[in-house]
């Protein structure tokens, strides 16, 4: 990883500002895709940790819908106008949220991008990108599903949401992967939606396809606990080898129940400490990371219970 030394970045440094009137920290605001997935409460858990360990005043806040574009850049705005010291933001939109980004760095207030990538290059159109290899997951789970079909077969992938660069990244992953190993996917090009429910509509409609496949893949929280809501019904749950991406109750009792085969995960809890961490860093105008892997694991029935996995799946 290269590093990139802030002094030479000045549109990055701030003087002064954004100071909170109550602690006299510096107020940065922390702004993920939504609020409904519980990813998005455990990235919050370490975005307050990252605070406190920076000795910042950290405001998480985010759209109600993870799909609500035009409400996350309204956010942005507004904390723009209120005079932040700093801004950490998991784009909905790999290009729709640019211009907002590149007004925050006229005004000399610092952007470490997390979880989602966005248009631009990390260390001179914003400080910091800070995530999964979200690729590499969708490899992961790609050569996990070919192992369990044993190079043959026809799977489906249920893709989340269009613009979203992290599961664009998941899923060019996941395909490259069970294309290499010889797997015909039937289904590439349906979208989930941003709900658990949106997403359990979207996988019934494809009841045909998917009572023809051997193995499915879903992208991210809601659109893996959707489908396997959906598959539930279909009476497929435990017949279907089916991989997801992410972790919730119903989905880790899904996974000890063998009605999914694994879960890629992510920690989102060290992401958002970084993320603020690595903020805190460039106000101070030390020298950061340009991009930042903050991991993932294939988690299995069989695996679930290793501490380091356990961790994963709380």
């Amino acid at each position: 990883m290269r590093r990139i030394l802030l002094a030479s970045l000045l549109p990055f440094l701030v003087a002064c500002g954004g100071a909170s009137p109550d602690s006299g920290k510096p107020r940065v605001a922390v702004i993920p895709k939504g609020n409904t997935h519980l990813f998005w409460k455990a990235v919050e858990k370490g975005a307050l940790a990252g605070g406190e360990k920076a000795g910042l005043e950290v405001v998480f806040k985010g759209p109600l819908q993870e799909n609500d574009r035009a409400q996350q850049i309204q956010l942005v705005q507004q904390f723009l106008s209120e005079g932040i010291a700093g801004l950490a933001l998991a784009p909905l939109d790999h290009a729709a949220l640019v211009p907002v980004v590149k007004s925050a760095r006229e005004r000399s207030i610092p952007v470490v991008v997390f979880d989602s990538d966005l248009d631009g290059t990390p260390g001179v159109d914003f400080a910091s990108f800070v995530a999964t290899d979200n690729k590499k997951g969708g490899a992961l789970a790609g050569e996990h599903l070919a192992r369990l079909l044993g190079g043959k077969g026809k799977v489906v992938l249920l893709r989340y949401q269009v613009g979203s660069a992290s599961t664009e990244a998941r899923e060019e992953g996941f395909l490259e992967a069970v294309r290499a190993a010889g797997l015909e996917v039937t289904v590439d090009n349906r979208y989930a939606g941003a709900t658990a429910g949106e997403a359990k509509t979207v996988a019934l409609n494809l009841a045909d396809a998917l009572r023809e496949a051997q193995g499915v893949f879903a992208s991210n929280e809601s659109a893996t606990n959707g489908m396997l809501l959906a598959l539930e019904q279909l009476g497929l749950a435990g017949t279907l080898r089916f991989v997801g991406f992410d972790a919730s109750p119903p989905l880790v009792a899904g996974l000890a129940a063998g009605k999914l085969d694994a879960l890629v995960v992510q920690d989102p809890v060290r992401m958002g400490e970084l993320a603020v961490t690595t903020l805190g860093a460039a106000l101070r105008g030390e020298a950061v990371e340009a991009r930042l892997d903050t991991g993932a694991r294939l988690a299995t029935k069989e695996t679930m219970g290793d501490p380091e996995i356990a961790r994963l799946l709380e």
